[in-house]
């Protein structure tokens, strides 16, 4: 425990992100909202690889924040697509080491590490050093807990990922719904990476307390189960993204002053992601489909943003990058075209925008089912064929689909979009004083300031 001026006690939180955006931004919201609220109490060290310093290092962060960075160990940001499996298990075996070097060399000690469910050696590092640690899973509670029983039965039947089989049925703990999300997740993996992500999860049963970015909420009957299995406390904190930025009102962008001048609830704002995305010539279906429709359109296209600005008609703009928090929260909004990605579904939740899910990998699947079926505030688009690199979605049934979708007045629209502002009011009672995260929030800080000295 360090102190301050007055000396008082100054709780230290060393937070250890996986190297990957949809990995650092919520941790980041997560240390942003926790120095915001106990500013004189707390200090934060934010631990990045020098090449995300080069990404991160300049953008605004309170006082309380400070980035200390270890080596580039492990393969570029920009290479790691090319072998996501071989990037993977470079962050698993070769940041532990610097990590604990630099451990050593901080002035402050640190009460509590956390630590991103998907590194796993953060929990073993601080089991070592007898120092609290905080499990942080940045995708929903509903796969964390699929994941968590599908790694108890591995475990009990002594299987690995690759000898499951048709044995999956006879899990325990997860729904029909979630299993079928599931099994595609499992399918569509490499076996190594996913094993991995089961020995993370394991790892993460012996940290201090678990924390989660969802809304209790949002997903209350699995982090209830959640809280029935751990012995330790199981914190929903979320929305970890961040919102605290919205009351910084800047129009300066060409993109906002263009969603200025259009109506209320007429523009759809498609982005696909900044891992894995779809391929260029569905891109160009995507956008000559638009086109033929009429309907308004902000498009998010990363690198392609600049070749597909060509074909954009009078009532499209395509830009390679957003504030998508901003984005989603302006009036004009009226739909989100998403791959849903865990961080993309909270925003479009406290947005409180419908959603077309367009799920391409990993845990956007079961993030899909829970949009339609579940919390039913949107709908899936239904490929016509798919391969292991390009979903294939003709520009007919995109015009058909997307006129239907941004349908302000039909039925099906009302109800998607009533139960979207539904959701939107009890993410934002969740955030407010005396709201769910915010008391977990507090609880949190409490136990690492008490235990952590």
């Amino acid at each position: 425990m360090s102190f301050t001026g007055d000396g008082s006690k100054l709780c230290h939180v060393l937070a250890m992100p996986f190297p990957g955006r949809g990995h650092i931004n919520p941790m980041l919201s997560f240390c942003k909202i926790l120095a915001s609220r106990r500013p004189e109490k707390i200090l934060i060290t934010f631990v990045i690889t020098e090449e995300w310093l080069g990404y991160i290092g300049a953008d605004p962060k309170p006082e309380a924040i400070r980035f200390a960075t270890i080596p580039n160990v492990i393969p570029s940001e920009r290479e790691k697509v090319a072998d996501f499996p071989g990037f993977y298990e470079a962050v698993m075996t070769k940041m532990e080491e610097p990590f604990e070097r630099l451990l050593d060399q901080l002035v402050s000690p640190v009460d509590v590490i956390v630590g991103d469910v998907e590194l796993r050696w953060p929990v073993a590092v601080a089991n070592r050093r007898n120092i609290l640690v905080a499990a942080f899973w940045t995708m929903s509670a509903s796969f964390y807990s699929m994941l968590h029983h599908l790694d108890v039965f591995s475990r009990d039947q002594h299987l690995t990922i690759g000898t499951l089989g048709e044995k999956t049925e006879n899990i325990s703990g997860i729904s029909s719904l979630h299993m079928e999300g599931l099994l595609t997740v499992v399918h569509k993996t490499d076996d190594r990476a996913m094993q991995l992500a089961l020995e993370c999860i394991f790892s993460a049963s012996k940290a201090n307390y678990l924390l989660f970015t969802t809304v209790q909420e949002l997903e209350a009957e699995t982090i209830d189960t959640l809280k029935d299995i751990f012995s330790f406390p199981v914190y929903p904190i979320g929305p970890a993204i961040p919102y605290l930025e919205l009351e910084n009102t800047d129009h300066s962008h060409d993109y906002i002053k263009w969603l200025d001048s259009q109506p209320d609830g007429s523009v759809l704002y498609i982005s696909l992601g900044s891992f894995l995305s779809v391929s260029n010539a569905q891109m160009d279906e995507i956008v000559e489909a638009l086109n033929n429709t009429g309907i308004r359109y902000l498009y998010v296209a990363r690198g392609e943003a600049s070749r597909l600005k060509d074909k954009c008609g009078d009532k499209g703009m395509v830009i390679p990058w957003c504030d998508q928090l901003r984005v989603l929260s302006h009036s004009s909004i009226g739909g989100f075209w998403s791959h849903c990605g865990w961080n993309s579904t909270l925003e479009t939740v406290f947005a409180g925008v419908p959603i077309l899910t367009f799920p391409l990998f990993l845990d956007q699947f079961p993030n899909s089912s829970q949009i339609v079926d579940e919390w039913r505030n949107g709908w899936k688009i239904e490929v016509s064929s798919m391969s292991e690199n390009e979903v294939i979605l003709v520009k007919e049934d995109i015009e058909v689909l997307v006129e239907k979708f941004m349908d302000l007045e039909s039925q099906e629209g009302k109800e998607i979009r009533d139960r979207a502002r539904e959701l939107k009011t009890m993410c934002h009672k969740a955030i407010g004083k005396g709201g769910s995260s915010y008391k977990n929030i507090d609880a949190f800080f409490n136990d690492i300031s008490f235990q952590g000295h």
